[in-house]
């Protein structure tokens, strides 16, 4: 009776405080760039030092992840493992995040203030992101449990995600923009956000009860090497991180920015066009958020990501074909590309379910094979292979800016907004003189945009559906064959 009283209760207070860690990291993912490209004249060469600024920050997490994952796995306090750096991480995140909307610089100023705030916004949300995930496995060990703990986690963010993105273009483009540019509303926005990031987390910090048993177990050192045969002698771990990988570029190019500039080139620079498309392309993955434990039990991880192909494959080529045959932004064209993504989104997020699940079901083959679990560890792989994703996806949205020459048309965008944050230009004549600006704009750039949010995040998704069917061999059968083999193993 008591562990089902514990067990409702973590099903509410853990998913919760998610929340505002998703608006943050939303905040950052979907809409950092953007704010970057229409506050700030780059140059093409500081817009490439930005690039490789948050590339180099992912390859930093490639040490920073894994070790503080062994730190957490290190940690042993009266409040566990997890929820100190949970406290630490989500506050000063929140600072950082701040910062990051707030300081008003420009040129290589801007740049080298960029790489710093960027670096220590990669080693503050690490702590928060992986002590938040790393729980799920000390939750509960049962497959099912641990399936309505991830999905309901999941819608969560989810909710999260929605909120910031039913907002933050609204509240920065166009004639709802707060202080009438997207200077002070970024600013802004980023305030609420880092306020509600510690308080939506306080819900899994004070509420949350997980299984301690490893303060028994001897603390481990840290140890490089520790990290490493961990991640090397996994080959399922190996397998999933590239799988997961793949499927996270391809999934993240539309909210990297590509799909946010290509509206505003396509439809017209009002924040209510980007909110309309990525509100829906986000609502329908509700049904999986909620439905994924039923569905899970009646169909197996495989069959489910054929279905889940195809619909994703429908819904890019519905974005792809009125951006080929149709000129100009019409009502029909966006119509038809919100409904394509809703599609799209909604198997890949399809995908993002069950690699999550996959990920998290190493730690028995671990336990099964060396004895050791280190859930901390094998958790700190999922966020940083999310946020080397999120970093490449950066990048190719701004090789895709440079090619197409869409930076000449941010820029000029970016020196109107800095006029009417100091008040040269009313907030009327910015949006008179950007609507000029894009009548430049000319098809091949606004479809090469397209191509690159439809027909590379499918070609990616493809790939990780072949490698996941062909190399993850960690299916429901051989996982409940592991789970029991482990509890014989204890029994004797």
């Amino acid at each position: 009776m008591e562990d089902q009283k514990i067990k409702k209760r973590n099903l509410w207070f853990f998913p919760l405080g998610t929340v505002g860690r998703d608006m943050m990291y939303n905040l950052v993912t979907s809409y950092l760039l953007t704010f970057v490209l229409f506050t700030h004249q780059l140059s093409a060469a500081q817009l490439s030092a930005i690039t490789a600024i948050m590339v180099a920050a992912r390859v930093f997490d490639a040490l920073n992840d894994p070790i503080m994952g062994n730190i957490i796995e290190r940690t042993r306090t009266k409040w566990g493992k997890f929820k100190p750096w949970l406290a630490v991480g989500i506050l000063t995140t929140s600072i950082v995040i701040y910062l990051a909307f707030s300081v008003q610089l420009q040129g290589w100023a801007f740049v080298w203030f960029f790489g710093i705030i960027y670096f220590l916004y990669s080693i503050t949300y690490t702590m928060h992101d992986i002590s938040y995930w790393g729980m799920v496995p000390a939750l509960s060990s049962d497959a099912d449990t641990r399936n309505q703990y991830t999905s309901r986690a999941t819608l969560f963010a989810g909710i999260g995600g929605m909120m910031a993105a039913a907002f933050i273009p609204m509240l920065t483009a166009g004639d709802n923009a707060i202080g009438g540019n997207a200077v002070t509303a970024y600013g802004r926005v980023a305030l609420i956000i880092a306020i509600l990031g510690p308080v939506f987390l306080a819900f899994t910090i004070f509420g949350v009860k997980e299984q301690r048993n490893y303060n028994d177990d001897p603390v481990p050192p840290v140890s490089f090497k520790k990290i490493i045969s961990t991640i090397t002698g996994n080959d399922q771990l190996i397998w999933i991180a590239v799988i997961f990988l793949l499927q996270q570029i391809g999934n993240g190019i539309v909210l990297s920015g590509v799909g946010q500039t290509y509206i505003y080139v396509e439809f017209g620079y009002e924040g209510t066009f980007f909110t309309v498309f990525q509100m829906l392309g986000m609502m329908v993955t509700a049904f999986l958020m909620i439905f994924y434990p039923v569905i899970s039990r009646k169909l197996h991880r495989k069959k489910l990501m054929d279905i889940l192909m195809v619909i994703s494959l429908v819904g890019y080529l519905i974005m792809l074909i009125p951006g080929l045959v149709l000129q100009g932004g019409g009502t029909l064209k966006f119509v038809l590309l919100t409904l394509g993504y809703m599609l799209a989104n909604f198997g890949q997020y399809g995908f993002y379910l069950i690699m999550m699940i996959s990920i998290m079901n190493t730690v028995e083959y671990n336990e099964y094979k060396h004895g050791t679990r280190d859930e901390g560890i094998v958790s700190s792989l999922r966020p940083f292979l999310t946020k080397l994703a999120s970093a490449l996806t950066v990048a190719i949205a701004n090789i895709t800016y440079i090619v197409f020459s869409i930076i000449q048309y941010t820029n000029g965008i970016a020196d109107l907004e800095q006029k009417a944050n100091i008040g040269e230009i009313t907030a009327e004549t910015k949006a008179a003189e950007v609507t000029s600006l894009l009548t430049g704009v000319q098809h091949s750039q606004t479809l090469g945009l397209l191509i690159v949010m439809t027909v590379l995040p499918c070609l990616l998704m493809f790939l990780s559906y072949v490698f996941y069917k062909k190399k993850y061999t960690l299916d429901e059968e051989e996982y409940d064959r592991i789970c029991k083999a482990l509890a014989d193993r204890k029994a004797k």
